[in-house]
């Protein structure tokens, strides 16, 4: 049995969720709040952040480790290149993405304007949510230029980078807070992502107070 301890808006929830989907591989999904961390999960991961992947007896943290784990566990299909200047390229946007747009854009939009709410720390800080807003077509810009230069982010086939970066799109998607007008190019890219059987369980989360927009779902958006 697969389980993963996760939160519906964590973008790097969403990255293992994407892997494990791509890899046809079973879960349960139990929701964890993080923020409030019971002694029994600070056992399975003592640094108290999600996710936590257990399998059989094995209990795993980190996203990319956890990622990569899955795709050098179940091969098919396979998720990371076997050329290596290939994969140093997956592994640099991971990065790119879980890092860079991570602090750039998703703490500054999602964070503060769900998080907060949720996790009762106050108020949106309009000056954090205005620097998100701005950099954010930084980042369109720069998915837009590589997306004109390769079929997929990192080459001419799908990879880890492609399901990083739209683990992290698809949670701002959900608070409307992606310009798809901004490129056709990464609006083309996110469709087909987003058309992916994987993708089916992103699309139907449900956050309490937090109702998602009509287009979330619809993969003609």
């Amino acid at each position: 049995m697969i389980r993963l301890y996760h939160f519906p808006l964590s973008p790097f929830c969403r990255k293992v969720r994407l892997v494990l989907a791509e890899k046809k591989l079973e879960v349960e999904l139990i929701d964890e709040r993080y923020w409030e961390p019971s002694p029994d999960f600070l056992r399975r991961n003592p640094a108290g952040k999600v996710p936590v992947l257990r399998i059989e007896n094995r209990v795993l943290s980190e996203s990319q480790a956890i990622c990569e784990y899955i795709d050098e566990t179940n091969p098919t299909p396979p998720l990371m290149p076997r050329d290596v200047d290939a994969r140093y390229e997956v592994r640099r946007l991971c990065a790119w993405f879980d890092d860079k747009f991570h602090n750039e854009v998703t703490s500054k939009l999602l964070y503060e304007r769900v998080n907060e709410k949720i996790m009762a720390q106050g108020y949106p800080d309009s000056k954090n949510v205005k620097f998100g807003a701005g950099r954010i077509k930084y980042h369109l810009d720069y998915m837009g230029w590589l997306l004109d230069q390769r079929r997929w982010l990192a080459g001419d086939v799908m990879t880890l980078a492609d399901l990083t970066a739209a683990a992290h799109l698809s949670c701002l998607d959900y608070i409307s807070d992606v310009d798809w007008n901004r490129s056709a190019t990464v609006k083309d890219w996110y469709a087909k992502i987003k058309s992916r059987p994987a993708f089916r369980t992103l699309l139907a989360d449900q956050i309490s107070g937090f109702p998602p927009p009509a287009h979330y779902a619809d993969l003609d958006f």
